[in-house]
């Protein structure tokens, strides 16, 4: 990974609303904490649900292989990771420009111009263009600094990542900034995202069932 490195995010709803609403995501979706895996859990939230995001701990057990095939030719969004801890802003926008239709981009904001620019580039020169988009690494930088706890520094060892979670063609796929391509789950539903998505979460888990460090939070409509 680069040289360069960003503020790591914290997994918080509020933080990230007002992180997409200034890249130009109107207020009609929001990040919501998916406070539990369980049925009566997961019905309690918000519906639609767009994408789920999973902050986790990284170990020698939750490093490993993928937990599905890689899927070279999916048709989705993917960016490389070439910046240290970016990985917040990496799974915002896979979940952001995974929906792009559906979540209708302010065209005065960044968010806007950031996908027209880079949605026919290669995953690893999308990586690259973020590199240098200050206006991207500003905005990362205002809400970073936010939150409810003290931000690690810059240069701070973060064992901590960020993944997203989408549905597109009918299956459910995992972007991880770090990986070569998305991770394909098995078939899934805008109704199901949701709970296929907790299945994969609650597999990221049993790899290393005795850290607590798990959040979970989805993009629904308000």
């Amino acid at each position: 990974m680069a040289a360069n490195r960003w503020l790591p995010l914290e997994s918080n709803p509020e933080v990230m609303n007002k992180y997409i609403r200034s890249l130009g995501v109107n207020e009609s979706w929001e990040f919501v904490d998916v406070w539990g895996l369980e049925p009566d859990l997961l019905a309690v939230l918000p519906r639609p649900i767009c994408a789920v995001m999973l902050l986790f701990p990284l170990s020698a057990k939750n490093n490993g292989e993928p937990l599905g095939p890689l899927e070279e030719k999916s048709g989705l969004y993917f960016i490389k990771q070439t910046i240290g801890n970016a990985c917040g802003t990496i799974g915002i926008i896979h979940v952001l420009c995974n929906n792009a239709e559906k979540l209708g981009f302010d065209k005065e904001k960044h968010l806007s111009k950031f996908f027209s620019d880079t949605k026919d580039l290669t995953p690893e020169e999308r990586g690259k263009h973020l590199e240098s988009d200050t206006a991207f690494s500003e905005a990362h930088e205002e809400v970073a600094q936010e939150g409810q706890t003290q931000a690690p520094g810059r240069n701070d060892k973060v064992d901590l990542h960020f993944v997203a979670f989408v549905q597109h063609d009918n299956h459910l796929y995992e972007l991880d900034g770090r990986k070569d391509a998305p991770v394909k789950h098995g078939p899934t539903t805008e109704d199901t995202l949701l709970e296929d998505a907790a299945e994969v979460v609650k597999k990221f888990m049993a790899r290393d069932p005795d850290n607590y460090q798990f959040t979970v939070v989805a993009l629904a409509k308000a």
